[in-house]
């Protein structure tokens, strides 16, 4: 197969880490062509999505005395062409967000790749109707008390009434931009003014989880059915658990109730071409759906000795296979 990722450039990755790097991996290993490009380096000519796309070799990351360790250099590009998207049998769009009007303009372009030639994960239109923070809302019987506003006196109430609450801006990743609520806090106007940019954006308030003290755990969804899961826990110097504000990860396992939430969104998930999501769970409630460029494969894999990757790209040749 011939398969292209959108992504990042690719000097700003970490070998080590980032999920982009295992999936071109696994596919290299598995005997595929490789190819990157940007969401900048999008067109569309004739009323097809093209792209300005470098094969791509990279040296595989080894697990040494329980650490992932990378070559330097760790890749390498070809010359670059202008090519038809729909020359590739899967098209992966792994852009980190923010989801601002770049990210959007890209998801357009991508429209105009057949899916009856060319498997695009995840659906263009699937990401664009799916917030990572709005999408958890439909499904109520798995997420915490929640509200979305801009109004300051309407957080407060809701602050108020639950004692803590986390506030999370829409767009943003990484947890970046999370905060922590509590009532009666000197701060509280200054920080809701200053996220909701003076009441003029809406943000998320969620009731506050003491479970997240015991972590917050990523689930990875492969066409909807769970396939690995690490728990991320705080550096102890900030109460968000997230890998890249320093948080630590540790092996878990997924529960009857984390099975359950599986459950509930994987038809969802389906219908919106969502294939490969990772979503987080704290205290057996459904916190965010993320579906631009979920991470953790690195994680898992050097926890449970697994090859995630390997079964993702395994899963693209039988879903191409079974269309031929």
């Amino acid at each position: 197969m011939k398969l292209a990722f959108i992504i990042d450039p690719i000097h700003q990755l970490d070998p080590c880490h980032d999920t982009s790097v295992a999936l071109i991996e696994a596919a290299q290993i598995l005997g595929h062509e490789v190819w990157v490009t940007q969401g900048n380096l999008l067109s569309v000519v004739d009323s097809k999505a093209w792209a300005v796309l470098q094969r791509v070799e990279v040296v595989p990351v080894q697990l040494v005395e329980g650490r992932w360790i990378a070559a330097n250099p760790w890749y390498k590009l070809s010359d670059s062409s202008f090519s038809s998207l729909e020359t590739m049998d899967t098209v992966f769009i792994r852009t980190d967000p923010p989801v601002n009007d770049s990210y959007l303009y890209a998801t357009y372009i991508l429209d105009y790749i057949d899916q009856n030639k060319t498997l695009v994960i995840n659906s263009p239109g699937g990401i664009r109707g799916a917030n990572e923070k709005m999408y958890a809302l439909q499904f109520i019987k798995a997420i915490p008390e929640t509200i979305v506003s801009a109004d300051k006196q309407f957080i407060r109430q809701f602050v108020e009434a639950k004692g803590a609450a986390v506030l999370k801006p829409l767009g943003n990743k990484a947890g970046e931009g999370i905060l922590f609520l509590q009532s009666g806090d000197r701060n509280f106007n200054s920080i809701v003014e200053l996220s909701t940019f003076q009441g003029r954006v809406p943000v998320m308030v969620q009731t506050y989880l003491p479970e997240a003290k015991e972590g917050d755990k990523r689930i990875i969804l492969l066409n909807g059915e769970p396939i690995g899961a690490l728990n991320r826990l705080s550096s102890g110097t900030d109460f968000r658990n997230n890998m890249a504000t320093g948080g630590t990860v540790a092996q878990t396992e997924i529960t009857p109730r984390e099975d359950e939430i599986c459950t509930q969104v994987a038809d969802r998930l389906r219908q919106d071409g969502l294939i490969f999501v990772g979503i987080d769970v704290i205290g057996g409630y459904l916190t965010e759906v993320n579906v631009t460029s979920p991470t953790g494969i690195r994680e898992i894999d050097r926890l449970d000795g697994t090859h995630l990757g390997h079964q993702v790209i395994q899963w693209i040749e039988q879903t191409i296979k079974s269309k031929k």
